[in-house]
């Protein structure tokens, strides 16, 4: 039934890391078509945020757990949702689209499914784009990557008509308005770019002498994750590791915390290709997206060509203060009047969203079914492993043995899951790197 106002709309965001459960949730609440109920979701994996990760992203449901693929199509079954935000990695979005396909012919009703990124993309983007093809809107969160998906599904034949433009709903906070005392840097950490210990080294080292050749500025090293815990990707080497062997200046500090509250105070803001750099931007705060290990589609900053924001540590040292390219700027969603310019553009930019969203809805037709462009017939060599990672067959339906989900696991289960959890992040960050350095001898 279409929501109403008598009525909020009832939306389920499935999400599998801290990051995209932001992403999720705050998608849902700017695109909703009034003020939803929010049940929350967390898929369980090697990414299932920690509770101290989710207190950090500051975003609340009305309800909130952790499940598997099955347990969750199980709970669509049952649950008459209005909307459903798949924020996932793409063959998690694929074999979600399948069950809940499947859902449907058995006699269930599916709510309107909403996807999207992140973030920047700038790897796998046909792979992660015909992954998520079969939603009712891929959102893409700038103009530039509206185009892109576009021709990414017309080029393959796929129905195009469900990529919907919108902006990262976690853009906001006070713009910038001029230095602040003391000056502060502030290097945005990423988990996997780069990924080798001599890189990284090689980052940590440049922070260390920009603050030691800087010593009146407050230098911030920003991080994702602690120790053991993972985000969207895999951290195999934490700074805090590398930065134990140094001898840190005192007025380099390692912080955590909402990277709203960090921009509140930063006068610069450094990083490989990391999101925040949007964010940063978004606010008018100073921001160099660094060239030191190159320009290179490893690194994701290929994808800021253009922007006037590329400098390296050197430039950084000597005093370079970038300045932004506005119409690069204006592509990437980020609104070219700033964040309180009185134009309302970042605002409208969910507008288009909302109104498809509330059409569907409100469709005296009912919903269309489920097309991915992934079958069994035009997939046949790829789609069933997908599925099976997530105990479903080909035809969408729970393989034999997956997950029952008839009551919530005790604490012997969820013990087992925590330890299982913890020796598997141990494995990624202390005994990969020993058998990959190992492998090199």
């Amino acid at each position: 039934m279409p929501a109403s106002t008598a009525n909020p709309p009832r939306i389920a965001v499935l999400a599998d890391s801290d990051t995209r459960w932001k992403w999720g949730a705050l998608t849902a609440t700017r695109t909703a078509p009034s003020p939803p109920v929010l049940d929350g979701f967390l898929l369980r994996g090697r990414a299932t945020p920690t509770p101290r990760q989710l207190a950090e992203v500051g975003v609340h449901a009305d309800s909130l757990r952790e499940v598997t693929a099955v347990e969750f199509l199980r709970v669509m079954a049952g649950t008459p949702y209005d909307v459903l935000v798949l924020a996932l990695v793409g063959g998690s979005v694929q074999a979600v689209l399948h069950g809940l396909k499947r859902v449907v012919e058995d006699g269930g009703r599916r709510p309107v499914v909403v996807t999207g990124y992140v973030g920047v993309v700038y790897e796998k983007l046909a792979d992660g784009l015909l992954l998520r093809h079969g939603a009712d809107l891929v959102l893409a969160n700038s103009r530039q990557d509206a185009e892109r998906f576009r021709a990414v599904y017309e080029g393959v034949g796929a129905d195009a008509s469900a990529v919907t433009e919108v902006a990262l709903p976690f853009l906001g906070g006070a713009p910038y308005t001029g230095r602040h005392d003391p000056f502060t840097v502030v290097f945005a950490a990423q988990p996997s770019v780069p990924e080798n210990r001599a890189d990284r080294a090689y980052l940590l080292d440049r922070l260390v002498r920009h603050a030691r050749l800087h010593p009146e500025r407050d230098v911030l090293l920003k991080l994702r994750s602690k120790p053991g815990e993972h985000t969207t990707h895999i951290e195999e080497l934490p700074y805090q590791k590398l930065a134990r062997r140094l001898d840190l200046p005192p007025n380099l500090r390692l912080v955590y915390g909402h990277m709203g509250e960090v921009l509140d105070r930063a006068d610069l803001l450094v990083t490989v290709s990391s999101t925040a750099a949007l964010e940063s931007l978004h606010r008018r705060v100073p921001t160099v997206v660094l060239t030191d290990l190159g320009v290179r589609e490893a690194l994701g900053n290929h994808h800021f060509v253009g922007s006037g924001c590329l400098a390296s540590w050197d430039q950084l040292d000597a005093g370079h203060r970038p300045d932004p390219d506005e119409d690069w700027v204006a592509r990437q969603g980020v609104a070219a009047g700033g964040p309180s310019s009185g134009t309302g553009s970042y605002d409208d930019a969910f507008v288009p969203a909302r109104e498809r969203i509330a059409e569907l809805l409100d469709s005296s037709a009912g919903l269309p079914p489920l097309a991915p462009y992934y079958t069994p017939v035009t997939a046949p060599g790829y789609l069933p492993g997908i599925l099976a990672r997530h105990h479903l067959g080909p035809d969408g339906s729970p393989l034999p043995g997956a997950p029952a989900a008839a009551e919530d696991p005790g604490p012997v289960r969820r013990t087992v899951r925590r330890a299982a959890r913890g020796a598997y992040r141990h494995g990624v960050q202390r005994v990969a790197p020993v058998i990959r350095r190992l492998g090199e001898l």
